[in-house]
C-alpha cells in the first residue's frame, strides 16, 4: 500500500463510506487524508457537484476555509436554497427533512466564512419562515390549478429563483427532489435555467409531469386549453425526451366529459401534429378494452365512450360491439324478468326497445343483424333480465319463431365456453326445454376429452399451455403462481442507480461525522415513474393504454410515499379496481349449472368434470348436490382417468380428488363404468330398460350415500355407529375350559358357533375396499411416473457436459402423488386396525418403489472394545 501513487489512493478513498479506518493504516495515509485538495476531491468524486457541498457541510471536522474554497472553485454547486436551509438548521430552526446534526458540527469561524461567501454571491438572503426558495416553489405547486392571474408566485419571481439564485434540490431526502419536475410542468420555460444548474429531466418523470399539466383546474377559465397547448409545445421543444405518451392521452380521454379543457387541448395537439401518434388509434384501442371489463355497464362509461366515438368514428367491429353493449346494458328502463313478455303485454319493455332503437340510430350503428344480437347476448355482462334484447330482435329485426329458436340455440351453445353464463343458460333452458337436449348432445360430441387428445408428455411447453375449453377459471385462482402474483401486485419497477452514502463515524478526526443519517434510505427512492408495463427502454416508447382516469392517476401519485413508487398498484380504491374486473358482479359458473341440471351421473357432468380437473376450477370441482335438509346427496364421481390426464399434463391434482378417495368414493376407471354407451355417444339418458337400470343404480348410490355405508360413503356423510367387531388379540387371550374328549354338548355347540363366526369374519376381511383399489392403481401410476422421471433424468445427464450436475425437477403431479399416496395408506391401515385389530396385515395389493417415504430405523452403533 505504501508504494501506491496518490491517484490510486484517491480512487480508493472515494469508494469508502467511512475513510477513517483507511487513514489509520500508516502515517503516509494519515498525512494524505489531511490535504484539503484530497478532502474536496473526495466529496466531489463521491457525491457529484450537485450534492458535494451538502455532504461536506455535514462533516464539520473535515471542513475548513480552504476546503470550501477548493470545492467552489472546482465546480461544486451552491444555491441560495442550500444557504437558507443551512442557516435555519445551524441556528436551531427546524428543517423538516434533516433529522441529524448536519451543519451544527461545523465550527463557528468556518460557518461564518461560509456565510460571507454566500453573502457575496447572493447579497441579502431572506431567512424568515416561508421566504426560502423551496417555499416559493411549493406555493406555486399548491396554486397550480388556479388561473395564472390568481397565483401568488408570479413568473418573474419564480424565474429569479431558478436563474439568478441557482435553485436545485440538493438532497435525495428533500421533497422538492420529486416535486421539482412538477414545477417545470407548470412553467416549462424554467427548463433551460434548471439545466444550467445541473438538473436533468429523467424520462421516468414523463407521465408524472404531463398528468399535472392536463390536471383539471379548481376554477374553469377560457384560456385553460390554450395554456395547456402552449406548455406542451414548449416542453417538447426544450426536451425531445419529454413528449405526451399514449398512456396519459388515454387517461385524458377518459375525462372527456368532466375535464373538457384538457380533452379539447388534446384534440388540438393531435390536429396540429404535435403528438407522436394518431389520437384516433388511441381512442379505438381504449374503447376495445371495455369489451371484457365490468365498467361497460355503467352510465358514466357509456357517456364517455359515446363522446369519443362521435369525435373519432371507427368501422372496427369490436368498437361497434362495445357501443352496442353500452346501449343495451346501460339503459335505465326496467324490463320484466320473464322471457315470454312482449312489447304488447309490457309497456316498460316497449319503452326499452324504443329507447335502444333511438340511441342506435343516433350513433349510426344500425341496422342490426341476427349476428349482432347473438354477439350482444354472449357478452359476459348481460344482466339476468335480457328479455329486452330478445324483444328488440323480435319487434325491430322482425325475426320469426324459427329464427328466434336459432338465436337461442346459438346463444346457449356459445355460453358453454364462457364460464360465468350459468344464469343465462338456466333461464334459457327453463323457457325453452328443447335446449337441454341440444346442450347435452353438443357437450358429448364436441367437448369429450380422452387421453389420446392431449399433447405428448415429452412436449413440456405444450402440456403447460394446454387448457380445456370449458370451465376455465376466469378468476385465475388455481393457476396463478407466487411470482406472478408479486409482479401483479408490485406493478412495473424502474431500476435506477442507488446513491452511495457514507456511514456515521463518531470521534474520527479524518473520517468526519455523518451528515444526515441517510445510509440505506435511498435504495427504494425511485421517484415518479411511468406507470405503463412497457418499460422505459426505448426512446419512442409511447406507453400502454389503460382505463384509469387522469384524476385517479394523479391521486395515486399524491397518496404514495415518495420512496415506495414501485408499489403503485397497491394505492387504489374500490371504485378504481371494481370496474376493471373481467367477470360480472353476480354470476353462476356454467360447470356448476350443468352438474345441477343434468345430474351427477350424466354424460354432460362427466365431460364438465374432466374440463374442471384440467383447468383446476375449484368451484366446479367442489360442487355438490344437496338434499332438502342440507345434507350432501352426491357429486360427480372421481375416476382414474382424471388422474391419468393430470399425469399426462404434469399438473397438480386438486386436494378434493384425494379427499373423495379418503371418504370412500367408489372406484371407477372412467366414466364408461357408470354410464351406458348410448348416453356417452348421444349425451342423452336412455329411455328403455337400460335407462331404468341406470336410474335404479343412481337411486341405490344416493341411498348408500345417505345411509353412510363404510365402503361407498361420501366424504362429508356421517356414518352410523357400527357394531364393534372382536379383536384378534382379545379372542386369542380368552382361555378355553373345554375338557379334552368331553361329551358336553353345550361346550361343543359353543365351539362350533365361534368357529363359524371367525370364518365369516375372515371372509369379510378378504374383501377389497374402494380405498384399497384406489391405492393399488395409484401406486401403479406412481411407478410409471417414477419410471418416466428416471428416463428423463438419464437423458438430461447424458446430454449435459462432463462434470456438470443438472437438477431435473419432478412434475407437480409426481410430487403430489408421492406425498398423498403414503397418507392414503396410513388412513386405510388405521381404518382396518379399528375394525380388525392392531395386527392386521397390509392388504392394499400394491407396492411402492418410493424408498424415501419408507421409515427405516437407525442402525445401532458398534461399541469399540479396547484390548
Amino acid at each position: 500500500m505504501d508504494r501506491l501513487c496518490d491517484e490510486i489512493l484517491q480512487i480508493i478513498l472515494n469508494e469508502l463510506n467511512n475513510p477513517s479506518a483507511f487513514t489509520l493504516i500508516s502515517k503516509r495515509h494519515y498525512q494524505f487524508a489531511r490535504d484539503p485538495y484530497v478532502r474536496a476531491s473526495y466529496f466531489l468524486g463521491r457525491y457529484g457537484r450537485i450534492q458535494a457541498m451538502y455532504w461536506a457541510l455535514g462533516r464539520g471536522k473535515l471542513l475548513d476555509e480552504r476546503v470550501i474554497d477548493i470545492l467552489l472553485s472546482s465546480g461544486a454547486h451552491l444555491s441560495r436554497y442550500l444557504v437558507q436551509c443551512a442557516m435555519h438548521h445551524y441556528f436551531r430552526t427546524q428543517v423538516p427533512f434533516i433529522k441529524t446534526r448536519w451543519v451544527r458540527t461545523i465550527p463557528l469561524p468556518v460557518f461564518s466564512y461560509f456565510l460571507s461567501i454566500a453573502a457575496r454571491m447572493y447579497g441579502d438572503i431572506p431567512v424568515a419562515k416561508g421566504e426560502d426558495d423551496g417555499s416559493i416553489l411549493t406555493l406555486l405547486l399548491k396554486q397550480s390549478r388556479f388561473p395564472t392571474e390568481y397565483r401568488a408566485a408570479k413568473w418573474e419571481q419564480v424565474k429569479d429563483v431558478v436563474e439568478k439564485y441557482k435553485f436545485i434540490p440538493f438532497s435525495d431526502r428533500d421533497p422538492m427532489m420529486a416535486q421539482f419536475p412538477l414545477v417545470l410542468a407548470i412553467e416549462p420555460r424554467l427548463l433551460p435555467y434548471a439545466r444550467l444548474n445541473g438538473f436533468n429531466m429523467d424520462r421516468k418523470y414523463r407521465n408524472f409531469v404531463f398528468r399535472r399539466m392536463f390536471e383539471k383546474p379548481a376554477i374553469m377559465f377560457e384560456s385553460r386549453a390554450d395554456e395547456i397547448v402552449e406548455n406542451v409545445r414548449e416542453l417538447s421543444r426544450l426536451d425531445p425526451d419529454m413528449f405526451l405518451s399514449r398512456t396519459v392521452a388515454a387517461e385524458i380521454c377518459m375525462e372527456a366529459k368532466t375535464n373538457e379543457p384538457a380533452y379539447t387541448a388534446l384534440k388540438r395537439l393531435d390536429k396540429n401534429g404535435v403528438l407522436r401518434f394518431e389520437l384516433s388509434s388511441v381512442v379505438q384501442e381504449l374503447i376495445k378494452l371495455f369489451l371484457n371489463t365490468r365498467s361497460v355497464t355503467t352510465n358514466h362509461t357509456a357517456g364517455v365512450l359515446r363522446v369519443l366515438f362521435k369525435d373519432f368514428p371507427s368501422e372496427d367491429p369490436t368498437v361497434r360491439l362495445v357501443l352496442l353493449l353500452t346501449v343495451f346494458l346501460s339503459e335505465p328502463t326496467a324490463v320484466p324478468s320473464s322471457l315470454s313478455a312482449t312489447s304488447e303485454t309490457s309497456q316498460s319493455l316497449a319503452r326499452y326497445v324504443e329507447s335502444c332503437n333511438e340511441e342506435i340510430e343516433e350513433l349510426g350503428l344500425g341496422p342490426l343483424t341476427r349476428k349482432d344480437i347473438t354477439d350482444v347476448l354472449l357478452s359476459k355482462f348481460v344482466p339476468e333480465r335480457f328479455g329486452g334484447i330478445l324483444e328488440y330482435a323480435r319487434s325491430v329485426l322482425k325475426l320469426d319463431k324459427s329464427e328466434m329458436d336459432g338465436v337461442m340455440t346459438d346463444v346457449a351453445l356459445g355460453c358453454l365456453e364462457i364460464g360465468c353464463k350459468g344464469r343465462m343458460l338456466k333461464k334459457l333452458v327453463e323457457a325453452h326445454e328443447f335446449l337441454g337436449d341440444v346442450i347435452a348432445a353438443h357437450l358429448v360430441k364436441h367437448y369429450r376429452i380422452n387421453i389420446e387428445d392431449l399433447p405428448p408428455s415429452e412436449d413440456e411447453k405444450a402440456c403447460k399451455e394446454y387448457s380445456a375449453p370449458l370451465c376455465a377459471d376466469f378468476m385465475m385462482r388455481g393457476r396463478v403462481t407466487l411470482a406472478g402474483l408479486e409482479d401483479a401486485m408490485a406493478g412495473p419497477v424502474v431500476q435506477i442507480a442507488e446513491p452511495v452514502e457514507p456511514q456515521n463515524a463518531d470521534g474520527a478526526e479524518h473520517g468526519g461525522e455523518h451528515a444526515d443519517g441517510q445510509e440505506g434510505e435511498s435504495d427504494d427512492e425511485d421517484g415518479p415513474e411511468d406507470n405503463d408495463p412497457a418499460g422505459d427502454g426505448d426512446d419512442e416508447d409511447l406507453g400502454a393504454i389503460g382505463q384509469d382516469t387522469l384524476s385517479a392517476m394523479i391521486r395515486k401519485d399524491e397518496m404514495m410515499p415518495t420512496r415506495r413508487r414501485r408499489y403503485h398498484e397497491l394505492y387504489t380504491n374500490y371504485h378504481d379496481s371494481i370496474g376493471k374486473l373481467p367477470y360480472p358482479a353476480d354470476y353462476t359458473q356454467v360447470g356448476t349449472w350443468i352438474q345441477s341440471h343434468f345430474g351427477h351421473l350424466s354424460a354432460a357432468a362427466a365431460v364438465v368434470r374432466i374440463h374442471a380437473v384440467i383447468n383446476q376450477n375449484y368451484n366446479v370441482l367442489h360442487h355438490h348436490m344437496y338434499m332438502a335438509d342440507g345434507t350432501i346427496l352426491a357429486h360427480v364421481p372421481t375416476t382414474l382417468k382424471q388422474f391419468k390426464i393430470l399425469a399426462r399434463l404434469g399438473r397438480l391434482p386438486s386436494m378434493s380428488l384425494f379427499d373423495d378417495i379418503e371418504g370412500g368414493t367408489e372406484f371407477y376407471f372412467s366414466e364408461e363404468d357408470y354410464l351406458s354407451q348410448e348416453e356417452l355417444s348421444t349425451g342423452l339418458a336412455p329411455l328403455g330398460p337400460s335407462g331404468k337400470r341406470a336410474a335404479r343404480k343412481a337411486a341405490r348410490a344416493a341411498s348408500a350415500a345417505g345411509s353412510g355405508s363404510a365402503a361407498v360413503a361420501g366424504p362429508s356423510t356421517p356414518s352410523p355407529p357400527a357394531k364393534k367387531r372382536p379383536r384378534r388379540s382379545v379372542a386369542s387371550a380368552v382361555k378355553s375350559y373345554v375338557v379334552p374328549d368331553s361329551d358336553d354338548e353345550a361346550i361343543a355347540d359353543g365351539r362350533d358357533e365361534s368357529h363359524q363366526h371367525l370364518q365369516r369374519f375372515a371372509k369379510k376381511r378378504r374383501a377389497e375396499t374402494n380405498m384399497q383399489r384406489w391405492i393399488k392403481h395409484l401406486a401403479l401410476l406412481l411407478k410409471e411416473e417414477q419410471k418416466k422421471y428416471n428416463e428423463k433424468k438419464r437423458r438430461v445427464h447424458a446430454a449435459a457436459p462432463p462434470g456438470v450436475k443438472v437438477k431435473v425437477p419432478k412434475t407437480e403431479f409426481h410430487k403430489s402423488l408421492a406425498q398423498n399416496l403414503p397418507r392414503l395408506r396410513r388412513i386405510d391401515r388405521g381404518k382396518r386396525e379399528k375394525l380388525y385389530g392392531a395386527d392386521v396385515p397390509d392388504e392394499d395389493g400394491s407396492e411402492s418403489d418410493e424408498d424415501e417415504y419408507q421409515y427405516r430405523s437407525a442402525r445401532a452403533k458398534r461399541r469399540k472394545v479396547e484390548d
